[in-house]
Parts: structure tokens; sequence; C-alpha cells
């Protein structure tokens, strides 16, 4: 015969039971919610990747009211800065415990390249994803992956509880892919970013078709040049010396020489991309126009060619003016040159604009660590082969690291079908979590004396 007291007990028993069935669900349910949480995830970097940003009639607006309101959804302070008429730059802010310490900057930028929509298998603004998981779109590189991944990173630690102690902002910055000078260089400039105190920005980076996460400390400087030729006019069937095309050539001919013992250096791998003096010739212009194309019995007094060089902060810049002084545009050939953009690779401070990747700068240990801890694995730190908004930050002897944590990934940015893997997305903003938790961690050891510009 059962007692009263056993019956209390198989109650009790069955209550303790069932509390640890209502917290903790099974396995399935488990996956279950976890799936659903990454669907959610996905959904929103489809949603901003669906927003058409491309230049030269980007979308500004319709991406700020975006980032706003995915901002309120995880709790963030927000701002919309317009240095130029509708062209808005977000301010997002995850303020720190200790207002006093540096500051940590998360910066993205919100235009895109334009596109040929008829060279793309899916379209470019579909944000459709394949069977493989592949997301197609423009941006899904370059570089709405990272300005979302920051902010489902942040959602995430935000959730668990998690109090940065330094104040974390994050940046979505326009025209980036025109030069940055309304957006990024403006915002570098200004009384705001003067006011929020930066320690360390991240930035872009580029996929990586290996295993290893790609980081970059320092970018390649543009100088974009114009050669102009002249000489005296002549009869398409005259032969003379000193013509404007024959001079011309001769500077082409000299230029692809040069381009051919840089590009020699990294085919040999002695150098990576980023580390040689890249020359790229963009445009000729030369001929007398005619309504049916070109007079073809008419030798050009005039001739022009245009030239993409890249410099890195490892260059002599001074031997590379004189190279193109003597040997490219002589004067006595009849030659000019003219930059129509020259970036000093030196900073405010007089010193190369880069970024040190060793023990002495403690925000590179910490990046370092914390993709160690996320399962991920840095490559050698390299120079960027091109520019990013970075170099707007690292001007000002601030440090800044391009990361963009895409392991396994062709390199796509401004190609045709443009896209990213949606487990190589959601494994990014484990990464990012790490960085930005280990970052507005930090506290800061000044004993060896350290200056931000030597870092």
């Amino acid at each position: 015969m059962e007692t009263p007291f056993k019956n209390h007990h198989l109650l009790l028993l069955l209550s303790v039971l069932l509390l640890i069935l209502i917290n903790h669900p099974s396995e399935s349910e488990a996956e279950a919610e976890a799936e659903a949480e990454d669907a959610a995830i996905i959904s929103r970097f489809q949603q901003y990747l669906q927003i058409n940003t491309a230049q030269p009639t980007p979308q500004y607006q319709q991406s700020a009211d975006f980032l706003i309101s995915q901002a309120k959804s995880i709790g963030l302070e927000s701002q919309s800065i317009e240095f130029v008429q509708n062209k808005p730059l977000i301010l997002l802010k995850w303020p720190g415990s200790d207002p006093t310490l540096p500051s940590i900057l998360l910066n993205s930028h919100t235009d895109v390249v334009p596109v040929e929509h008829h060279k793309w298998t899916h379209h470019p603004f579909g944000a459709h994803v394949d069977s493989h998981g592949n997301i197609f779109a423009r941006g899904s590189q370059d570089m709405k992956c990272v300005g979302m991944q920051y902010l489902e990173a942040i959602r995430r630690l935000k959730s668990c509880g998690f109090v940065p102690l330094r104040s974390v902002y994050l940046s979505f910055v326009p025209d980036e892919e025109i030069g940055g000078h309304d957006g990024a260089e403006k915002f570098a400039d200004s009384d705001i970013f003067n006011s929020m105190n930066v320690g360390i920005v991240l930035d872009e980076g580029l996929a990586s078709p290996n295993e290893n996460y790609r980081t970059f400390y320092a970018e390649r400087c543009p100088w974009w040049m114009v050669i102009k030729a002249t000489g005296a006019p002549g009869h398409g069937a005259k032969l003379y010396d000193n013509s404007a095309m024959e001079n011309l050539l001769k500077s082409i001919e000299s230029v692809r020489r040069f381009r051919a013992s840089q590009f020699d250096l990294v085919k040999a791998g002695l150098k990576a991309e980023g580390e040689v003096i890249s020359v790229n010739m963009v445009f000729l212009k030369a001929g007398t126009p005619s309504p049916t194309g070109f007079v073809m019995n008419l030798q050009p007094s005039e001739a022009e060619a245009g030239f993409d060089i890249r410099v890195p902060p490892t260059a002599d810049p001074e031997s590379l003016e004189r190279r193109i002084a003597e040997e490219w545009a002589p004067v006595s050939r009849n030659m000019t040159f003219q930059f129509k953009q020259q970036v000093s690779i030196h900073g405010k401070s007089g010193r190369p604009v880069l970024t040190k990747t060793d023990s002495s700068n403690p925000w590179w240990n910490l990046l370092e660590e914390a993709v160690r801890k996320a399962n991920g694995k840095l490559g050698k730190p390299e120079i960027f082969p091109a520019s990013t908004d970075a170099r707007y930050f690292r001007q000002l002897g601030l440090p800044a690291i391009g990361f963009s944590p895409m392991a396994n990934t062709p390199i796509l940015l401004h190609d045709h079908n443009e896209f990213l893997n949606q487990d190589e997305y959601l494994k990014g903003i484990h990464v990012y979590e790490a960085i930005i938790k280990a970052y507005a961690s930090y506290i800061e050891h000044t004993s060896n004396g350290s200056t931000r510009d030597e870092l």
C-alpha cells in the first residue's frame, strides 16, 4: 500500500523532471532553435544586400533607414550625419562602462561598385542563395558582409549580457568606391571623430582562397597620372622623328618594362602583390575625330595615356618620381606629366602610413588571439594592393587593421557573380564576436611608453 509520503516524493520527482525538460530542451529542439536563428541572420544580410547602393546613384537613404532600424532592434545609439548633402554617414554607439578609455571603431562602407546585369547568373541585388549556400549579390564580399557581421556579433554579445569596458562605435560611410572624399575622409577630419577618442580601427580586407584569413596593415597609395606627348602634325604617309605618337609609344614601352620587372617579383614569389609598385595603362587618347571615326591620313600633334600607379609605403617615392621625369615623360621628347591624384605614403607624423603587426602593438596581439580562440587561422599580414578608407585613419597616426573573415572563398570583389557562402558568413560573425569582446575588454598598460603613432 502506497503512503502519502511516497506519493509526495513521486510528485516532487515528476516536478523536477518537468522543470529539467522545460529548461533544457531536447537536442533536436536546440538544433531547430539554432537553425531558426541562423536563418534570421541570413535574412537580415539579404535585406541589406537587396538595397541597391551601386555607384553612381546609390540608394543611401534606404540603406540608412535599414541600418538605423537594426541599431534600434539591438539597442545601440544611432545618428545620421551628412558632411555632404544626401550622403548620410550612419554612426552607431555601444557605450562602454569606462568612457575615458580610447574607443573601438568598426568601419564599413555602404556603397558598392556598378554591375553589368546581363553578365550575372542571378540578379545582382536579389541576394539569391543557391543549393550550395552561396549568397549572390553585389556587396556580398565588398563589403556589406562585414558591416552586418559587426552588428550580428554585437547582437550576440548583448544577448549574452556582455558589457564593454570601452565604447564601441560602428561607422557606415558613403562613397568609398569613388575615393571616400565625402565619407571617411571628411569623417576622420571632423570634430565628431575627434570627440570619439578612437584607439583602434577595423576596416575591410579581402577574401582568402585558402583556410587562412587575410589581414592588412597598410595599403598602396594611388598615383593617377596622365602623360602627354606633343609633336608636329604630318601626313599619315610621312616618316619623321619625334611625332607625338612615336614619343608616347616610347614612354609606354618604358613603363611596360618597369611593370614587367615588378610583376616578375610577384610571379617568382619574392614579393606579395601589395609590396611592389604596380603600373597599369587605363586609357589612350589621340587622333583627329571625323564623322566616321578618325582621320586616317593625319598624324596627330598630341597624344595622351593614363596610368593607375599604386605605391606601397615601403617604396621610395622620390626615386619613382625621378624615373617618371627622366624615362617615362622626359622633356627632351616634348613630354609632360600630370597627377590627377597623388596620395603620399607618409602620414601627418611624417612616418610611412602603416600599422605594426608585432608584439609592440597590443591591438594586433589581441586580434591574433581572438581569431585563434574562434578556431580561425591568420596568414602573413599583407599590404592591401588597392585603397580603402583605412588610409584616412592611419594618416592620423591611428592603428588600423583591414580584416574581412572570408576563408576558402574566391576573390570576387568588383567581379561578376560576386558571392559569399552563408556558412563562411556565419563563421565570420563568431570571429568578430571574439575580436570585439577582446578589444572592448582590453585594459591598456602604458609602461612601455609607446605612442599611437608608433602602432
